[in-house]
């Protein structure tokens, strides 16, 4: 609970436990104790990816984490109750490893290459694809074109969050409308090659089917910012810690930190969970 909740250094958690405590404990003992935890912590861990396999909405996300100096990545797949983390690559397959066969739910995420070959039903991330859409407008701030594709963009996007259907059925004529509607705005300049918004013009034409499936199904959020916040606990151990050492150091941290990480989400006292 120190290294994980606290992400206290082994050296700090040595200073604590004699200091107020009276107990010596060696680092070796200390990450003996770490990885003794991970080992029986297996059957737990496969019971949260099981859940995030289940459950009909996955947030998924990556960031970098360093092992032993060596660049790789950390993959969080979430859910509101449930958060599981791996260190892999930065192929699709790690998306094929996590969400196998099994998996019938909605897949949330950016719009990274590696979620591209997904072919469940897929939402993609709008707070993205509008922080582009400003980035786009700071770059040209005089461009009264683009300035008036942005606004019928996010009023577009604004009115489908807006949108209350009875049922699915209803819901779904329209989403099938919005994403009709935003083909129009988009049309104009998807093969101008002088519009500044061409690029951003043609990724939403790419990828209109995943960016209004929470218009037909109001489960789904419309944004990654869930898979964002579950990663963000293991941003700042990695901050302090920059990454792991080894392969078993790097399999213990992913297998606390996804089973701390869902005790956090689901407001679970760590110390009695660990107890």
């Amino acid at each position: 609970t120190l290294r994980e909740e606290g992400r206290l250094p082994f050296e700090k958690i040595q200073w604590y436990l004699e200091t107020l405590h009276q107990v010596h404990l060696s680092k070796g003992e200390l990450v003996a104790i770490i990885h003794r935890a991970a080992a029986h912590a297996q059957e737990a861990v496969g019971q949260i990816r099981a859940a995030v396999r289940a459950s009909p909405v996955v947030h998924a996300d990556e960031t970098g984490w360093r092992q032993d100096g060596k660049n790789g990545y950390v993959w969080t797949f979430s859910t509101p109750t449930h958060r599981y983390f791996l260190r892999r690559g930065r192929g699709k397959e790690v998306v094929d490893e996590v969400l196998d066969a099994s998996f019938s739910g909605v897949l949330v995420s950016d719009f990274y290459a590696a979620y591209h070959h997904y072919d469940g039903p897929h939402q993609r991330c709008w707070t993205h694809l509008l922080r582009d859409i400003h980035a786009l407008r700071d770059v040209y701030p005089d461009d009264a074109g683009l300035k008036t594709w942005a606004e019928a963009v996010v009023t577009l996007y604004r009115q489908a969050k807006a949108f209350v259907g009875p049922n699915e059925q209803v819901r779904e004529r329209q989403r099938l409308a919005v994403e009709q509607c935003l083909l129009q705005i988009c049309h104009p300049f998807v093969h101008d090659a002088l519009a500044a918004q061409r690029t951003l013009c043609r990724r939403i034409y790419h990828f209109i089917r995943e960016l209004f499936m929470f218009v037909q199904y109001p489960h789904v959020p419309s944004d990654n910012n869930a898979a964002e916040r579950s990663l963000r606990h293991l941003v700042t151990s990695r901050k302090i810690s920059g990454g792991t050492r080894s392969t078993t150091g790097t399999d213990s941290k992913m297998t606390l930190s996804s089973l701390f990480g869902t005790w956090r989400a689901t407001g679970l006292n760590p110390l009695d969970q660990c107890c």
